[in-house]
């Protein structure tokens, strides 16, 4: 049912220690297990609708650090994050025409929108910018879409690289990657090569303003 990919470290002690990453192909997983393993804080590889993506409970601010620390990226450069749908993100931003006319004509799909949380809003930080923004979609994926509906709640997306490396469409790069690293994610999905595509499209909004910031797999009148 599932495997486990494994690296052996020798500590300043001298003791061998081996840390294991479970991989389980995506056909076996039980969603509610994963979902009670991100409760928990555990930090995971699963498939998006771009690359193998890096996520974590995007409200829990000890697994947003592991995140950070797994992906060797500094804290004031934040992350995305999915959600399954408008009612779920309205309750981190107000919800405008602009951002219901994007809604319309782009989602669910690669579109990641930067734009202000509510007042009062607690988010770990690394999900909200030094400028108190959020960076979300609405995935299109149903495996990501069905981790967000279950988790009910946002869940980071990045992708599932070391920083300044590639994105991983593929589980052997992804072991790869992390096998002389520190800090690994606990378990990846095995959903085979994905199909190469470009990163989301990001724009930020503000009021009726959209401004682009990367262009990607959309093109945003």
């Amino acid at each position: 049912m599932f495997r486990f990919g494994w690296v052996v470290q020798v500590t300043s002690y001298g003791l061998r220690v081996t840390i294991y990453m479970r991989i389980i192909k995506q056909k076996d997983v039980k969603i509610f297990d994963l979902v009670k393993a991100l409760k928990q804080g555990k930090v995971i590889v699963y498939p998006t609708e771009t690359c193998y993506g890096l996520g974590c409970d995007a409200t829990n601010q000890e697994a947003v650090d592991d995140l950070f620390k797994i992906k060797q990226r500094q804290h004031n450069k934040s992350v995305l994050v999915l959600v399954s749908g408008i009612d779920m993100i309205t309750r981190y931003v107000d919800w405008t025409p602009k951002l219901e006319e994007l809604s319309q004509k782009y989602w669910p799909g690669p579109l990641t929108v930067v734009t202000k949380i509510k007042d009062g809003i607690e988010l770990p930080v690394g999900v909200v910018g030094q400028d108190n923004t959020i960076a979300f979609r609405i995935t299109g994926h149903h495996f990501a879409y069905d981790l967000c509906v279950e988790l009910d709640g946002p869940i980071v997306s990045t992708s599932a690289n070391i920083t300044a490396q590639k994105s991983p469409y593929d589980i052997k790069n992804i072991l790869e990657m992390f096998k002389n690293t520190k800090h690994k994610p606990s378990i990846i999905i095995d959903s085979g090569p994905l199909p190469h595509k470009n990163p989301s499209t990001i724009v930020r909004v503000i009021g009726n303003n959209v401004e682009l910031i990367r262009q990607g797999e959309i093109v945003v009148d």
